[in-house]
């Protein structure tokens, strides 16, 4: 069985739009509903998330998104992601985030992001 935010967040490197969209709808509910820094307000739906994430490959070309430690309380998932790409002088560049998810079966429902880890 495929890890869904695992599979959500490979979708932040690719550039296609209908590889992106069908990523990212294999790892979230059609009403997901999600939130991080950058969004002004909720992002709501399929659509609306493959939308933004394909924002990240637009302005961060080359850069992805790897899931690296993940753990669970009361249902709810802790994911640390790490970003990471060449950054403008050519040297590698990590920036890692948290992500609290909710899910429903095998499906992410609700997902709120952070910079950091709150250190």
């Amino acid at each position: 069985m495929s890890d869904p935010i695992v599979n959500f967040f490979d979708a932040w490197k690719i550039e296609d739009p209908t590889a992106r969209f069908e990523k990212v709808a294999s790892a979230v509910t059609k009403s997901v509903d999600y939130d991080d820094p950058r969004t002004p307000e909720t992002i709501n739906g399929i659509n609306a998330l493959s939308d933004y994430v394909g924002m990240f490959s637009a302005n961060a070309p080359g850069w992805s998104a790897k899931v690296i430690n993940t753990d669970t309380t009361a249902g709810v998932t802790r994911a640390t992601v790490a970003f990471s790409g060449l950054g403008p002088d050519g040297s590698e560049k990590v920036q890692i985030g948290q992500y609290f998810v909710e899910q429903e079966g095998e499906l992410i429902t609700r997902m709120v992001g952070f910079v950091g880890t709150g250190e």
